[in-house]
């Protein structure tokens, strides 16, 4: 297009207008909020690696769960008062059925794109679980929950248990047939707690089960207590992220001093809203094709019915599988029933798996004397234990969950139900430490791997004849920045010093240090490059410019 003369005046009159305005409009803003000081806070830097966009997918699918919730909320009707379906699906004209069942299928066939947000909300409470669990996971193997990130873990972990609560709750509000053998199990559950059992299952049910407030309780929970409690740890652990800086890989010109990424604004955000935009769409696309949770086709909830082949969503298998494989085993205590094979498996064995969970990062920090800040993310290899750990959890509640199935399991594959059921409680005591032993010798094997191409050099494929008449292939010495990820991958952690004299906590201590430690090579920084004994210190420091952003100020 041709602007004359004037034209171009115009415009230039136009925009000095517009900035006039903008300069105007930021300088009141600037008198009432700190707009100024924010300039810092969009050019954060964030390391760019797709193990740290597992913690937006959960905020995204959060973000999916909350819309689609409010959209659900207008039509569903929270009561265990008893109707006779007269809806649009003719299979179940003339049932009766608890008001709750009847709106969910109201929901379903009569509410225009009901079934469509029914199921976009089931999908992204499934995805949403599954990314802070898988995010949990990526934490862990790193070592990001290492000074000073510990509260920040116990975070992470709390929000896991509010989303399984939360997820329990919304998949028991159809009162439907399967989510009522789910409220069923809850109720066994509560009344295997010694003493006060019976006290938590009246409370909870209102009476005896079924009871009429269980629903409208829960509804309570799943819309509003959950809820703010997740939004408000999530606001939280994303402040203390901003506040301490993101963990990122080793790599050359990235120490335990700096942070070095895409600057928050705009490199970061655009990429951010892009994965929010997939996160939509993938979760779209689901509901629309991919059915799940059909309760007209379970039918409403009655007590004495149990559906066949029940099976609750993956997140509560492990503790059907746990139910499952514990053999009958009872006590009478001054006449009162103690049900060890329900309460050992569904509240003994949670309870303890979340209390590891919660206390690891002070055990290992107790055990290996390490207090130093770490805001380098460990290689998985260069911790073989606290990988062959992870790993061990996680065949645990591998064996424990495909046990939750294995009626479905004998059914299809024609196995006889005791003989899987023996193999997986024998699987559950032996595959986790064989995968522990298995993982560390790999983690091992992987070190000395890298230490030996480090030594030899990497093969070329070029095969040349020596004067003596054999043939040697020739090689090359790695590039630098795979020597420094080899050396630098992780910041070398020594048992603490024991002088044997110590009272058995101390030698107890300096064991487990030894063991968690493991055996470790001297490692020499690559000339010219931040050694590990300079990164363990952090100091503020002057901010480093280098790759699209970075950040060296500790407490970012």
């Amino acid at each position: 297009m041709i602007l004359f003369p004037g034209g171009r005046r115009k415009v230039r009159a136009v925009a000095g207008k517009a900035r006039g305005a903008a300069e105007r409009g930021t300088g009141a803003l600037d008198g009432r909020l700190p707009v100024s000081e924010g300039g810092r806070l969009l050019r954060k830097a964030f390391p760019d690696h797709w193990s740290f966009y597992l913690g937006e997918l959960a905020l995204y699918s959060l973000v999916v769960l909350l819309v689609t919730g409010v959209y659900l909320t207008l039509f569903f009707k929270p009561s265990m008062a008893e109707v006779v379906y007269d809806g649009s699906y003719v299979p179940l004209r003339g049932v009766r059925m608890s008001e709750a069942f009847a709106s969910t299928v109201d929901i379903s066939f009569d509410v225009r794109g009901g079934l469509l947000i029914r199921q976009i909300h089931h999908w992204a409470a499934l995805v949403f679980v599954a990314a802070i669990g898988a995010h949990l996971l990526r934490i862990f193997f790193t070592g990001a929950f290492r000074k000073p990130r510990e509260v920040n873990w116990i975070i992470g972990v709390t929000l896991f248990t509010l989303a399984l609560a939360e997820g329990f709750a919304g998949y028991s509000l159809p009162d439907d047939l399967l989510s009522g053998t789910g409220l069923r199990i809850a109720q066994g559950i509560m009344l295997s707690i010694p003493v006060v059992g019976t006290y938590v299952q009246m409370f909870a049910f209102g009476g005896e089960f079924p009871g009429d407030d269980i629903i409208s309780r829960l509804y309570s929970l799943h819309i509003l207590l959950l809820p703010g409690l997740i939004v408000a740890l999530v606001v939280v652990h994303l402040i203390l992220v901003f506040y301490l800086k993101h963990t990122q890989w080793a790599a050359p010109g990235r120490t335990n001093r700096n942070a070095v990424g895409k600057p928050m604004f705009p490199q970061f955000m655009t990429t951010s809203t892009g994965l929010m935009f997939m996160v939509s769409g993938v979760l779209a696309f689901l509901g629309a094709v991919a059915q799940i949770n059909p309760v007209w086709a379970y039918g409403p909830y009655r007590p004495d019915l149990v559906s066949t082949g029940s099976q609750p969503d993956w997140y509560v298998g492990f503790l059907e599988g746990s139910l499952r494989l514990i053999p009958r085993w009872e006590t009478e205590v001054a006449g009162h029933t103690v049900m060890w094979n329900v309460f050992l498996p569904a509240v003994a064995l949670p309870a303890a798996l979340f209390a590891v969970l919660y206390a690891y990062p002070f055990l290992e920090a107790w055990a290996t004397g390490d207090r130093r800040e770490h805001h380098l993310c460990d290689r998985p290899r260069d911790r073989p234990v606290r990988t062959g750990f992870g790993v061990a959890g996680t065949a645990f509640y591998g064996v424990l969950l495909l046990a939750g199935g294995n009626d479905i399991i004998s059914h299809v594959f024609e196995i006889s139900l005791n003989l899987l059921t023996w193999i997986f409680r024998i699987s559950a005591l032996v595959v986790p430490v064989a995968a522990f032993m298995v993982t560390k010798r790999v983690c091992l094997a992987l070190q000395e791997a890298e230490y030996e191409r480090m030594e030899e050099g990497e093969e070329t494929g070029d095969v040349r004849q020596s004067v003596e008449g054999g043939y040697v292939e020739s090689h090359r010495p790695l590039e630098a920045a795979e020597r420094h990820t080899v050396l630098r991958g992780s910041l070398a952690v020594s048992a603490p010093a024991t002088d044997g004299r110590g009272g058995r906590l101390a030698r107890l201590r300096g064991a487990l240090g030894t063991w968690v430690t493991g055996p470790s090579r001297p490692r020499q920084a690559p000339p010219g490059e931040v050694t590990s004994e300079d990164a363990s210190e952090v100091t503020a420091g002057e901010p480093a410019q280098r790759g699209s952003s970075a950040d060296d100020s500790p407490g970012a």
